[in-house]
Formats: structure tokens, C-alpha cells, sequence
């Protein structure tokens, strides 16, 4: 009896280990709140990002939404040949904030931070918390403008400068949906930011 329970325990500590180290997907993409409470160490992550680079959290959250749907390990898909051939992938685009190669390692010596990983929430969160805050800097965007915001993320700054997007029309339908979402988010958010607050902080 005694092995059988010590058998079952440790069965059980290991499911512990695994479910403590899977990764969060939201149920709920819609609502900010329900993503936050779900993972309230997502929403320190977030609040740290807001507070080092000055864009709102609803702007980056609305980013990360359009670009991986918070997908840690969302990658552009792979095209195949004649249906069996994998192909290299059209972009180095990766993880949640989806960012390519050369950016995020001009994020890494920027931040001096060699162990940042783009399949780490917190590492993406400051990536498009420091994304933006350059936007800003050099092409005079607002961190509050969820759509410029979205251009400059997705076309890069220079293309921004370059106003590529004005030969891409879905390109600015989906900077709308950005836009869209983030005034969502943001309604939202001021309906549980003091609840939030008091989950990561604590009482005391």
C-alpha cells in the first residue's frame, strides 16, 4: 500500500510539474479582462511594458492580438511543394509579438538582454512596448494611435516612412481592426484595472 501511494504521488506532483509548465492560451481573445485574469502575471508583464516605454496597454495588447492571437509559438505558415516539399518559410516572424530576426536582434542589443526568447509573453510585451515607443520617436506616431502604430509595426519604420501601405488596402482595413480592438480593450480594461491591480500587488 505504501509503494502504491508513493507511486500515486509522485503521478501526480508530475502532472503538477507539466500543467505548471504549459503554456496559457486565453479562452476569451475578446475581452481583455477575462485574458488578464486568467494570467495576472501577463498583466504585470504588461503594466512593466507600459511603465518602461509609455504606450498603453490596450495598444500592445491589441498588436500582439492581431499578429499571433497570443500564440507563443505562431509562426507564418510554411508553403509545400507539389503538396510533399516543405518549404522555407516566407518570414523569420516568431512567437507572439511575431518579430523577425533582425529586429528582435536590435531588440536584444538594445535591451542587453541575450536571454530574451519571442515565445515569452513578458519579452514580447517589452518588445512592442519598445517597437512603439521608437515609432514614436522617429516618425512622430502616438502610442495611443493603435492604427499608425500598426502600420509602422507591420511594414517596419522605414516602409512607414516610405508609406508603403498606401498600395495595400487590406493592410489598412486590418490597422482598423487594431484600432477597433484596442478601444475595446481599453473600455475594458478601466472596468477591472483596479481589481488587477490589487491580484498582482497584493493587500499589504
Amino acid at each position: 500500500m505504501l509503494k502504491i501511494n508513493m507511486i500515486r504521488n509522485l503521478v501526480i506532483s508530475g502532472f503538477l510539474l507539466l500543467s505548471g509548465c504549459s503554456t496559457y492560451q486565453p479562452p476569451h481573445l475578446n475581452n481583455i479582462c477575462s485574458i488578464f485574469f486568467g494570467e495576472t502575471d501577463w498583466y504585470e508583464a504588461a503594466r512593466d511594458a507600459q511603465a518602461q516605454w509609455g504606450t498603453p496597454i490596450f495598444v500592445m495588447m491589441a498588436i500582439m492580438h492581431q499578429e499571433s492571437r497570443f500564440v507563443d509559438d505562431a509562426q507564418p505558415a510554411r508553403p509545400w511543394l507539389l503538396g510533399i516539399i516543405p518549404l522555407p518559410r516566407r518570414s523569420s516572424a516568431y512567437g507572439y509579438a511575431q518579430a523577425q530576426d533582425p529586429v528582435w536582434e536590435e531588440y536584444i542589443d538594445a535591451r542587453d538582454n541575450s536571454g530574451a526568447d519571442r515565445d515569452d509573453f513578458e519579452d514580447s510585451i517589452d518588445f512592442i512596448g519598445w517597437y512603439t515607443h521608437g515609432s514614436q520617436k522617429r516618425l512622430k506616431v502616438s502610442k495611443w494611435d493603435a492604427y499608425g502604430q500598426y502600420l509602422a509595426y507591420h511594414e517596419g519604420r522605414g516602409g512607414y516612412e516610405r508609406k508603403t501601405y498606401e498600395a495595400k488596402p487590406w493592410l489598412k482595413r486590418v490597422a482598423k481592426k487594431v484600432k477597433r480592438r484596442a478601444t475595446w480593450y481599453n473600455r475594458q480594461l478601466k472596468t477591472c484595472k483596479a481589481e488587477l491591480d490589487d491580484e498582482v500587488d497584493g493587500w499589504f
